[in-house]
């Protein structure tokens, strides 16, 4: 039996092992960036998803569960419009704050566990993301890709998304697909 539900507390470790794995490098460079001295990088991660109140919480997630463990997850954080865009001193970080598609859903990570992939396990968070930016009164969800990692990009495609804006990755030893482009990519709803 399968189930999604809203993430818990005690699922932020899940969620932190599950973002390394997805986010191709992403999550390692950034939680780098956070974690204490000698702190692991999905401890620097757990810290972060359990905090409470932040658009990168666990809060603004949803888990898939199977026969009670977690199989897979969607973490999403709603991109306000504002009048001026996202300035990002960081250099590896900024392309991906010039991505942001002001007024979306944005779908910041999704991963399935590996004995679960190409079970129709993904098609449940994608539909659940699709719901909740409905439920924020946005009109498109929206998500950046590698353009290289194809296995991520094709299924997004397959749902509607399409290619709104790429930038080039800024060459960092933990980025995976480096060199390379991050693209935007937009789905509108309805």
């Amino acid at each position: 039996m399968r189930l999604f539900r809203p993430a818990r507390a005690e699922d932020a470790a899940a969620i932190a092992r599950l973002l390394l794995i997805s986010s191709d490098g992403f999550a390692a460079y950034a939680w780098g960036l956070l974690a204490k001295p000698g702190e692991p990088l999905e401890a620097a991660g757990r810290r972060r998803h359990a905090r409470t109140g932040v658009p990168f919480s666990g809060e603004n997630a949803a888990v898939a569960a199977q026969d009670g463990a977690m199989v897979g997850m969607a973490h999403a954080v709603p991109i306000g419009v504002s009048d001026a865009p996202s300035e990002e001193p960081d250099p590896v970080l900024r392309p991906y704050a010039e991505l942001e598609e002001p007024g979306s859903l944005y779908l910041a990570g999704l991963a399935i566990e590996a004995p679960h992939r190409g079970l129709g396990i993904g098609s449940a968070p994608m539909d659940a993301t699709e719901a909740r930016a409905e439920a924020f009164g946005f009109d498109r969800p929206s998500t950046i890709c590698f353009a290289m990692n194809t296995g991520a990009y094709r299924p997004y495609e397959g749902r509607g998304y399409v290619p709104k804006d790429r930038r080039a990755l800024v060459p960092h030893p933990t980025l995976r697909y480096d060199p390379g482009d991050a693209v935007l990519l937009v789905k509108t709803l309805g």
